[in-house]
């Protein structure tokens, strides 16, 4: 433990989170081996930071560290900036140039997003890492180098191979040890230590107060999903470090820099969708609507089944207790022992009874029922719309947009 917070302290990695210290002894255990490794996590999540780790950690510390963003190189020239070209290979090959695999020939380098690499970059990728050989472009003589590959993404490569957009055998050839580097959602309290670093550094570098947060805004801050990670998090510290007068910030302002905030974080599946969970409050509205439909349609058909089993009318006048022990006598009966019907229900003179068909006039128009919940969450609390909000089981903000959307008083 004594190791990982040296390595901590060295690489600025700010946390205490389990999965983290279990990210970092992997990096150090591996480091003086010559192993693949592939890193995988969220973009934003720090990623980065392991492949130094290693390249530090290793007999290659002295030799060149290149850091290559394959996302970042056009397909048309990924194999140049790799394994370099002959003079005049391409138009505008006017000299011949060392790829970063010959320039850090003893060294190390990082492949980040590797999955966006193209289909044929990825053969030759493969050659590498089989046999240490390599092929300029615009040449015929394989050469041969000595690196260290490390690789990252923030794809799902298994779904990438089922796309047939990543070869299977260069997967398992990156992934001979596998580095997971967990979210910031994940990190509970060391995502107030990240704030607060970061609030440190951009007091000293901007020459001004720090900021602070109170109880409740650190809630919100520890609630938030933070679908940017660290980014996501030293960008928004900043911003309010720079905008907010004030230096105690409170959960309103803090929200107002956290888009699409939904206040409580809640179990989620990724990558799958649950056809029992709703997305919004329309959704669950629509539920509600369908569900009374129903339940009309099966009280109309109860309705109508009494009516065919053969009820006399002082049953359909009045007694309708009778009527109810009947039914359910009617339903434990064999089919053929049922009671036909005697009565003619056409030509009943009774008043009280009503077509069984005739349907309610009730507004079933989405918008009413919305507008019609909102108006009783605000009558409920007085107007106070954050109660109104948790009670409607949305958010403030979403609130805030429906009354002004239904020009609600």
């Amino acid at each position: 433990m004594e190791e990982i917070q040296k390595v901590k302290q060295r690489f600025g990695i700010i946390g205490n989170y389990i999965s983290l210290n279990r990210a970092i002894d992997i990096a150090m255990q591996v480091a003086p081996t010559d192993l693949s490794v592939l890193i995988t996590g969220e973009s934003g999540s720090g990623k980065e930071v392991f492949p130094q780790i290693i390249h530090q950690y290793s007999s290659r510390k002295h030799g060149k560290y290149i850091a290559v963003n394959c996302g970042a190189i056009p397909e048309g020239t990924i194999d140049s900036e790799l394994f370099g070209h002959e003079k005049g290979s391409f138009t505008g090959a006017t000299d011949s140039r060392k790829g970063y695999f010959e320039m850090a020939n003893g060294g190390t380098v990082f492949l980040d997003e590797i999955a966006e690499l193209p289909l044929a970059t990825q053969v030759r990728l493969l050659r590498v890492l089989e046999s240490g050989e390599f092929i300029r472009v615009g040449s015929s003589a394989p050469q041969k180098t000595n690196v260290r590959i490390i690789a990252a993404t923030n794809f799902d490569i298994i779904q990438s191979i089922q796309a047939g957009k990543f070869r299977e055998d260069l997967y398992y050839r990156l992934n001979t040890v596998p580095i997971h580097v967990p979210s910031l959602r994940e990190r509970g309290d060391d995502i107030y230590l990240l704030f607060r670093k970061f609030v440190i550094d951009f007091s000293e570098k901007y020459r001004m107060p720090p900021i602070q947060l109170i109880d409740e805004a650190q809630l919100v801050l520890r609630n938030y999903r933070w679908p940017g990670n660290i980014r996501q998090l030293k960008n928004i510290t900043e911003q309010i470090s720079i905008i907010e007068k004030t230096r105690e910030i409170d959960e309103e302002t803090l929200r107002a820099y956290l888009p699409d905030y939904q206040g409580v974080k809640l179990p989620a599946l990724i990558h799958k969708e649950d056809p029992g969970s709703f997305s919004s409050e329309r959704e669950i509205l629509y539920k509600v609507l369908f569900d009374m439909k129903s339940d009309m349609n099966d009280l109309k058909k109860l309705v109508v089944d009494l009516l065919q089993k053969g009820y006399d009318e002082t049953d359909l006048q009045g007694n309708h207790a009778k009527v109810v022990q009947k039914l359910y006598q009617s339903v434990d009966q064999e089919p053929d022992t049922i009671p036909k019907p005697t009565i003619d229900f056409t030509k009943a003179e009774n008043p009280d009874i009503q077509d069984t068909e005739e349907i309610i006039e009730e507004s079933l128009s989405l918008e009413d029922k919305e507008i019609e919940l909102i108006q009783k969450a605000l009558e409920k609390y007085h107007g106070r719309r954050k109660q109104a909000a948790i009670e409607l089981g949305i958010s403030e903000r979403t609130l805030y947009r429906k009354i002004k959307e239904y020009n609600l008083n």
